[in-house]
């Protein structure tokens, strides 16, 4: 009798070891007649936790969490709160309007690959009228900080700003990686005046994706390309978070900040509930506490689409 297991990850692409583990118990991959087929759904947040006073929270347990879906309970299935490699994009605004400010960004920037992990998968890209990749062809991803300093410096400032088409390639790049964890940090003014994507498509991809996006806006209060209203969404969506430093010396601290954040956030999985006729945007709210703890703050990205697998040829 032939035999199916069926597997999709829905948010964040699954480990090997989460796979390993749905397997258990199953006939191997190679005995006739069994076949893999990718239908399931697992839902795997990123999640940041913090006290009252802004400190990053470590060392809670599944039991501190709860996590709803819809305003329903759901429960965990999967839980991690290791320190394991991310691939990260680092898009770097390079416009003409961003001139003045990039020696501070391009070190800001250094500053956080070398805080990161070193197992982290890299990429660089540079963006005003068009996104070029930083890194050298056919090179998608670095841990050397050489050759990520270098990739950092490849820009050259001028023209306009292709926002939209950065954080298309961007989270385009992401999905080549091997890290389970995705990652996005944009810096930039939030303007956009030369993509050919649209917001509205830009976002709807943010929406589909599993990465974290963390902002960093940078501007002149007269600055008439700003937009942080869209850095901030951008960061609410995928339950990263939005930085606007005053002055362009304060990003070394921030992005010090964000790559702690990322090391310190926790995987949480579960399962989530199939309703028929239901709208495929599905909004999670996700909750922490601790005894002895003052209120915490669980930070993760907002919603999902869960759109309908469609019948699939076994194979």
């Amino acid at each position: 009798m032939k035999q199916c297991f069926a597997i999709r990850n829905l948010m964040i692409a699954g480990t090997v070891s989460l796979v390993s583990a749905l397997l258990a118990g199953f006939p191997p991959a190679d005995q006739p007649g069994f076949t893999i087929r990718s239908d399931v759904r697992l839902v795997l947040l990123d999640v940041s936790v913090k006290d009252r006073q802004g400190g990053f929270v470590s060392g809670l347990t599944k039991a501190n969490f709860s996590v709803f879906e819809n305003g329903r309970p759901q429960p965990i299935t999967v839980f991690a709160n290791d320190d394991v490699p991310v691939t990260v994009g680092i898009l770097v605004d390079e416009s003409f309007s961003m001139r003045t400010k990039r020696d501070d960004v391009l070190t800001a920037a250094q500053t956080f690959i070398e805080e990161s992990n070193p197992s982290d998968e890299i990429f660089v890209l540079n963006f005003n009228d068009r996104v070029t990749r930083g890194l050298p062809e056919p090179m998608l991803f670095s841990d050397d900080l050489q050759q990520l300093r270098s990739a950092l410096h490849r820009g050259t400032p001028q023209g306009k700003t292709a926002l939209n088409d950065a954080i298309v390639a961007g989270l385009k790049q992401l999905e080549e990686g091997k890290r389970d964890k995705k990652t996005l940090i944009v810096i930039s003014d939030g303007g956009d005046n030369a993509s050919g994507h649209t917001r509205a498509e830009m976002l709807d991809m943010v929406g589909r994706s599993a990465a974290t996006i963390y902002t960093i806006g940078l501007y002149d209060t007269d600055d008439p390309d700003r937009s942080p209203g869209i850095l901030r969404e951008l960061a609410r969506m995928s339950g990263g978070e939005a930085w606007f430093p005053k002055d362009p010396a304060e990003m070394v601290p921030v992005c010090r900040r964000i790559a702690k954040d990322i090391r310190a956030r926790y995987t949480i999985g579960y399962l989530p509930q199939v309703e028929n006729g239901a709208s495929p945007v599905r909004h999670i709210r996700v909750r922490a506490m601790a005894p002895g703890r003052a209120r915490l703050v669980a930070r993760t990205r907002s919603s999902y689409r869960y759109d309908d697998v469609k019948h699939q040829e076994e194979k």
